[in-house]
């Protein structure tokens, strides 16, 4: 490949995810999708139409991702989820503290980007604060915390720390035979319980969120995990996935994006700070959901209600940057993308995300109920 060809094909994949990015803005400001929004639409109402939003997203990826990595499209062994280490008490430390935060902040890292989008001057600040708390989980004082806390804990594994590389290990059948029996099995039957229901599957709404989520979610796998994927570099002679923060494949996630967002910004003069899939993705959510507002004349801008509210948006954007890192994901990056992989750290951290959200929303009626 030619340097010509290689950043033709680079441009290519940032407008592609550019492109998923407005998608998924839309839909999601279109139809309510919000994952921290069902889970309190069951613990305050017993409501599960928007659960079934996310188990129906959350099926379609998982049996589209296992349909790519059986034909080879992307393989699953060279994701940013792909490790030999479960970082168990990583996931669930920094899932509860993510899940807890989503709720304080008035939802989770992407339903902020698409507040924005919106009009939502709080959510701008929470994402800010997200931001920051995030970059400085990553690289700063809270990664240093990290690092020397919750991530030496963890189980190391013969293979992947996956649901299929240890099915193979007890049962006579080879992990790719694995990862796609076992993503049917759980796939289908989020799909089924989803549409059962015959009143969810009415809606043009729900099926407009499980479906346009689920689809953009599958699509960014696609982009970085076979257009993006370049076998040898022509500089470095190495195998690339273009343009992707981690040089791994990645899929749909939004905490790491932002603090990455702010950093470019930051230190846009910096030759070295490209642009990245999840920069412009970030970028694609908020004009996404800001076409819709306007279009459908929902645009309005809003603000902290006292300090009070302001305290609790800024510690749940702490909490949402420093758990998300720690996670590795936001309720996007492990509920839909990091569990379509089968990554056994991805359902410890979406089981501690929503513990972690049903805590919060307990918090919030106490203290309503202080307030009465």
């Amino acid at each position: 490949m030619t340097d010509a060809a290689l950043a033709s094909l680079t441009h290519l994949v940032l407008w592609s995810a550019f492109a998923i990015g407005l998608a998924f803005g839309a839909i999601t400001q279109r139809t309510g999708f919000c994952t921290m929004g069902a889970v309190s639409d069951i613990v305050t109402m017993g409501d599960w139409a928007r659960m079934r939003q996310w188990m129906m997203a959350a099926g379609i990826t998982m049996l589209g991702f296992a349909a790519l990595a059986w034909t080879g499209a992307v393989s699953p062994d060279k994701t940013l989820y792909a490790s030999t280490r479960w970082t168990w008490l990583s996931a669930l430390f920094g899932g509860a503290i993510f899940g807890f935060g989503m709720v304080l902040a008035s939802g989770c890292a992407s339903k902020t980007l698409v507040r924005v989008g919106g009009g939502s001057l709080k959510s701008l600040v929470v994402m800010i604060v997200l931001g920051i708390a995030a970059f400085a989980t990553l690289k700063g004082i809270t990664a240093v915390w990290r690092t020397a806390t919750v991530d030496r804990v963890a189980v190391e594994s013969a293979g992947q720390a996956s649901l299929p590389a240890w099915a193979a290990q007890v049962l006579p059948v080879s992990a790719p035979a694995a990862a796609l029996a076992i993503a049917l099995v759980i796939g289908l039957a989020l799909l089924v319980s989803a549409l059962s229901d015959r009143e969810f599957s009415r809606h043009g709404n729900n099926l407009l969120a499980g479906a346009g989520v689920g689809a953009a979610v599958l699509a960014m796998w696609w982009v970085t995990g076979h257009l993006g994927h370049v076998a040898e570099h022509p500089q470095t002679l190495e195998e690339t996935f273009l343009s992707t923060n981690s040089g791994r494949a990645e899929g749909l996630s939004f905490v790491s994006p932002i603090a990455y967002s702010l950093d470019w910004l930051m230190f846009f003069s910096d030759k070295s700070k490209l642009l990245s899939v999840g920069i412009v993705t970030v970028v694609g959510v908020i004009l996404g959901s800001a076409a819709v507002a306007l279009a459908q004349r929902t645009f309005r801008w809003e603000g902290f209600g006292g300090t009070g509210d302001l305290g609790h948006h800024l510690a749940g954007a702490v909490l949402m940057g420093v758990g998300g890192v720690t996670a590795m994901g936001c309720s996007i990056g492990q509920g839909i993308t990091g569990i379509s992989t089968l990554s056994a750290t991805s359902f410890v951290a979406l089981a501690a995300m929503l513990a972690g959200a049903t805590a919060g929303l307990k918090y919030q009626m106490w203290r309503m109920e202080r307030l009465v």
